[in-house]
């Protein structure tokens, strides 16, 4: 660690990141989904009413043989006694689940996640800017976004997955353009109710994982990937319960470009929610169980549009997880296990890890994903030529 006085700090680490396939070669016949060498840097500077923070990426991909480098964060903030601003890039959390996302709408790295990444590379930033106002007896957020940020998922070179129109190899994505009418825009109001803390939540902007437009119905030449409009109304409640901790939350995803539901390359409307459960059993060891759905509306609709061929989703679908966790040795290892198993779907994933802490400075953690089951367009049964061992090693500095 660099300091100066007392409100400047640098931070960082050196990352390695290597995951090995167990089954299968990649699309493109590579053995690994992910081989890097990575340096982030954090820059940290504090003044009243001021706060600068900086957080960048550079690494070099051992299987594409290059060099790259991502801004992850970068931010300036402003604070006062009852308000304060942060404008720049900035990752977003709301919500309560465990991996499964109902009003955080903000952009995810799935490959990062598939491919054996630590879970912080999950989160994506978002360009934009966030106000906090805090008036007592509620706390509010209101965040802009002028610049849309897509979901990353996993690539085709390096991943198996279903594609519907695998003959068609011209694509084209159309991103949402920088407008005033294209900022996205979200809310969420939060305060304590009888021990438990209660959140509102809206969104206006757009569904992250791009829909199809096909230049022709029947043979189609050319896909057009785009991001249709979405609104998005949730609330969320967590608190002690039965020994515990209980999270309920639920959300409305309005599809504003298909409220009939009558165009099968648009997503439906749907109600989604989640009641999640955390308590620790024994000493350094905790569980963590949720059970998610999502329901979608006008299916009747959905169903008369759909092409011949293409595969027909699930009115309710539905995920169940768990988490168990382990510390030893003075909680220097650290033994987890995360799963989801999709009653509905059949298909699921197997995440065990194993995370031991050599010093303050060093650490390394080794694990694995396993999918299966479902049909070959599941959400986890199209991965099921994808399992992988990975494994961590990262320097503090």
């Amino acid at each position: 660690m660099f300091a100066h006085a007392s409100d400047i700090s640098l931070h960082g680490f050196l990352q390695g990141n290597y995951s090995l396939n167990t089954a299968h070669a990649n699309p493109d016949g590579g053995d690994f989904k992910l081989a890097e060498e990575r340096l982030q840097l954090k820059l940290d500077i504090s003044k009243d009413p001021f706060h600068l923070f900086v957080k960048a990426d550079g690494w070099y991909d051992d299987i594409a043989r290059n060099w790259d480098s991502e801004l992850r964060e970068g931010y300036v903030d402003y604070t006062t006694s009852n308000w304060d601003t942060r404008i720049g890039r900035q990752v977003i959390t709301w919500g309560l689940g465990d991996l499964v996302f109902i009003n955080d709408v903000f952009p995810k790295d799935y490959e990062a996640f598939f491919s054996g990444r630590p879970l912080e590379y999950l989160k994506k930033g978002v360009d934009g800017a966030k106000i906090g106002i805090y008036p007592g007896f509620a706390s509010f957020e209101l965040v802009a976004i002028p610049f849309f940020t897509p979901n990353t998922f996993p690539s085709r070179n390096r991943f198996w997955m279903f594609d519907p129109m695998p003959g068609v190899t011209d694509r084209e994505k159309e991103k949402p353009a920088v407008s005033l009418d294209n900022t996205e825009l979200a809310v969420r109001a939060y305060r304590e109710i009888a021990g438990f803390d209660a959140a509102i939540y809206y969104y206006r902007g757009f569904f992250r994982q791009p829909s199809i437009i096909p230049d022709n119905p029947v043979i189609p030449s050319k896909l057009t990937l785009f991001y249709p409009k979405l609104s998005e109304y949730g609330a969320s409640l967590q608190g002690r319960a039965l020994d515990g901790v209980l999270s309920l939350e639920a959300g409305y995803y309005d599809s504003r470009e298909d409220r009939q539901g009558t165009d099968p390359m648009l997503p439906n409307s749907q109600t989604r929610f989640l009641v999640g459960y955390q308590r620790q059993l024994w000493e350094d060891f905790t569980i963590g169980i949720q059970y998610y759905a999502q329901y979608m509306h006008d299916y009747t609709a959905y169903k008369n549009s759909l092409p011949s061929g293409f595969p027909q989703e699930k009115r309710l679908q539905d995920l169940v997880s768990i988490r168990l966790t382990q510390f030893l040795m003075h909680q220097t290892l650290r033994l987890s296990w995360f799963s989801f198993w999709s009653p509905s779907d059949g298909d699921y994933l197997l995440n065990p890890e194993i995370k031991y802490n050599f010093s303050d400075h060093v650490w390394a953690a080794i694990g694995g994903m396993v999918f299966g089951n479902g049909e070959k367009w599941s959400q986890f049964g199209q991965f099921d030529k994808n399992d992988n061992v990975y494994f961590q090693l990262r320097y503090e500095f």
